[in-house]
């Protein structure tokens, strides 16, 4: 590697100072790494191990001598060792810290050199051990950990770049944070862990019978009291240079742990349970966040490609997962509601997930889910508590929506973010009816998140038109309904899934529904339910198409949710002669269920009347890999009015087919399908879960093997395809990067 830094000086040859040093080195990152200790043992000690290259007995001289100068000091002497080191700090030389209060080191650099230097850029690398010295010095102490840069009023932008890179040669993550709100994390987040640790410990030991108490301690007391080996010295001098925002962290810790006293004292059960289940849940949740990893344990958050081969027939029974526009809804209602509800077959997607994750954090007692099972101890309409910071949604529009209806009418402000997909959807089809029944909502640009709710507005009942018909803006309409004065009425221009208006019928609150027209007053109240939740009929398409079109197929798909809305998709099918029978059909709750029966049958090209094609919007990538596969010309019409999201779906299907061989275009809202041979090859989803899935399914039919990227987005909606797809006989394998 070559050097980008002629001499590196580290004063003080700790754990810290020492472990960077020795990755400098090894990494050959310059020319001479020097080391200067006031223990001369420690300094010689850290010449023989081959930490530094260069021990330097005169301070002074050698900070003369030096591109960049790191203090690993204790924070107590950064003032004195400052002083001493000035009048040999040249213009160029870049001073850096790595002490972890950064409020006191600036302040004693103020009080040395009376203007902060530009080249000052104080850092703090989050990294340890309980070990100290030079002799521990570890190379490898700070990969993949974080360094916080607190760049002064006056760090220049080419001295933070050159402290930045040196960190990052150490194989460490480089983030810059204002100093006061640094301080204040680390007292929360270190500080504070850390005197708990000396002050459990120390509490035992004072007890008569210590011996059997640390004999017999499981590994949770030795891992959380594990800090209490750390350096007495230092954590005094810590507590002292950071004593403001750690005793705020103690005072706020202290009134944590007389909530729970109180709780345990009075046998307070839900208490408990809430305090318990919020905190595993947000430390999941923030430990999910932080490595950029899924709300689901079954997702791989790399890229995913979905591999086929040709040919196969579907055979068997399934039982699909959960409905995910009604788990979304379930959440919402029974947090919203009184008493508990409890839910049976909830679907663990990522977007169901995010939405469970923000009522947690709004305070909502929340037990699993658990194979499908989720018991919520509503607080009532008025009952959700400000949470701790920006609600993170993913890539969910279905709950920034549905959210954003609520939350309008809190009496508390809320940020609603999302990850990379999300954020580039616009929201102004919800936003904008919001604000006309006086929410205050502001948006990043182009309307795009994140949405930035002001509380306390009083909202007002208005009759809104939807333009575009879309189930998410009628049910966040309708939700912050719940709290607006007067009517809320939504006209569509055609009826769109009804899941919001059945909940709140079955959760007790009356909701109107004539001539396209649907309507909610305020004034009622939620009652907790109890929740089953039926299969998703989307996810049902996908193999009731595939048994469709793969000769010699019979499939029964257990327990789906046949909602009249939704089920537009087996209409289709049978107008184009696919032989599907309806057993055991009933209603669980308000939901129309039954079991699905798919035998293949030759399929013939249709013309799809816009009416049957509203309740089938969703499985337009399947419809027209079905079309694909039947005699004759499809046409699929009345799609210029179905919404952007839903012709680029359809765009994109296009292009895939296209590839594929098929004779297929959209041309002013209509769709025209040939049926013909479907070839093979690589083809791109977009990241859509919706045309991943049909190309899936087209593979039955394809000549040769088809390669399908960007399907991540399926393993985070559908997690359970794959295994399903497999067991039922599609012949398909996930490549994961």
């Amino acid at each position: 590697m070559r050097c980008s830094v002629d001499r590196i000086l580290i004063v003080g040859l700790g754990l810290i100072g020492g472990s960077l040093a020795k990755a400098l080195r090894e990494r050959r990152y310059c020319r001479t790494v020097i080391g200067y200790d006031r223990n001369a043992e420690e300094l010689e000690a850290g010449l023989a191990l081959g930490v530094i290259d260069e021990a330097a007995s005169d301070l002074v001289s050698a900070v003369s001598r030096a591109d960049i100068v790191v203090l690993a000091v204790p924070v107590k002497a950064t003032d004195a060792v400052l002083a001493e080191i000035r009048p040999a700090l040249k213009p160029e030389t870049l001073l850096t810290d790595v002490g972890s209060t950064k409020g006191n080191v600036v302040e004693a650099a103020r009080a040395v050199f009376g203007e902060l230097p530009p080249t000052f850029v104080p850092g703090h690398p989050i990294a340890g051990s309980e070990k100290s010295g030079v002799a521990a010095a570890d190379a490898q102490l700070f990969e993949r950990h974080k360094v916080i840069l607190t760049l002064t009023e006056t760090s220049s932008a080419k001295a933070t770049l050159a402290i930045a890179r040196m960190w990052q040669a150490t194989g460490a993550e480089v983030l810059q944070m204002e100093l006061a709100r640094h301080d204040e994390v680390l007292a929360a987040t270190s500080h504070l862990p850390h005197l708990l640790a000396f002050s459990l410990v120390d509490t035992l030991a004072a007890e008569a019978e210590n011996t059997d108490i640390f004999r017999y301690a499981a590994g949770g007391f030795r891992d959380f009291t594990r800090i209490a080996a750390s350096d007495p010295t230092m954590w005094h001098d810590i507590c002292l240079a950071n004593r403001d925002a750690i005793l705020g962290q103690i005072d706020r810790f202290t009134a944590g742990v007389a909530r729970l006293r109180e709780a345990v004292a009075a046998s307070d059960s839900q208490t408990m349970l809430g305090i318990f289940t919020r905190a595993k849940a947000s430390r999941d949740h923030f430990t999910r966040i932080l490595s950029s990893s899924a709300y689901s344990q079954k997702q791989h958050t790399g890229p995913v490609d979905f591999v086929l081969q040709p040919g196969g027939a579907l055979a068997g029974q399934l039982r699909l997962p959960g409905d995910m526009s009604i788990s979304h809804r379930a959440i919402m209602l029974g947090s919203l509601a009184e008493d508990v509800t409890e839910i049976e077959g909830f679907l663990e997607s990522e977007d169901s997930l995010a939405t469970l994750q923000a009522f947690r954090d709004m305070g909502v007692v929340i037990e699993g889910p658990h194979q499908g099972a989720v018991k919520i101890y509503g607080v009532g309409l008025g009952g959700l508590q400000p949470p701790p910071g920006p609600l993170y949604l993913g890539d969910s529009g279905t709950s920034m929506r549905l959210l954003a209806g609520v939350l309008a009418a809190q009496p508390f402000d809320t940020e609603l973010t999302g990850g990379t997909g999300l954020s580039r959807r616009s929201m102004l089809s919800i936003v904008e009816p919001l604000q006309n029944m006086g929410a205050r909502i502001e948006t990043g640009p182009d309307g795009r998140p994140p949405l930035r709710i002001r509380g306390g507005q009083q909202l007002r009942g208005v009759e809104h038109d939807v333009s575009t018909a879309s189930a998410q803006v009628k049910s966040a309409l309708l939700l912050a309904g719940l709290y607006a004065d007067g009517e809320t009425r939504v006209r569509e221009p055609v009826m769109t899934r009804d899941h919001t208006e059945r909940m709140l019928r079955g959760f007790g609150w009356p909701v109107e529904t004539t001539e396209g027209v649907t309507a909610i007053r305020a004034g009622g109240r939620l009652v907790g339910a109890r929740i089953a939740v039926p299969g998703d009929i989307s996810a049902a398409a996908t193999f009731m198409v595939a048994a469709a079109i793969a000769p010699g197929s019979e499939i029964l798909l257990e327990h789906v949710g046949i909602n009249p809305t939704r089920r537009g998709v087996i209409d289709v099918l049978r107008l184009m002669g696919a032989d599907i029978e309806l057993h055991n059909e009933t209603l669980v709750g308000a939901e129309p269920v039954a079991d699905i029966q798919v035998r293949y049958r030759p399929l013939q090209g249709v013309e799809v009347p816009a009416g049957l094609l509203a309740a089938a919007l969703d499985e337009c990538p399947l419809l027209m890999v079905a079309a694909a596969c039947a005699g004759g010309e499809s046409r699929l019409s009345g799609l210029e009015a179905r919404g952007a999201r839903v012709l680029e779906r359809i765009a994109t299907t296009v292009g895939a087919l296209q590839a594929l061989g098929i004779e297929v275009e959209l041309q002013h809202g209509q769709v025209r399908v040939r049926g013909g041979r479907i070839g093979g090859g690589a083809l791109d989803c977009a990241g859509d879960a919706r045309v991943a899935l049909a190309l899936s399914v087209a593979a039955l039919r394809a000549e040769r093997e088809i390669k399908i990227g960007g399907c991540g987005a399926v393993v985070a909606s559908f997690p359970e395809f794959v295994a399903l797809a497999r067991r039922a006989g599609i012949r398909i394998r996930k490549e994961e990067g």
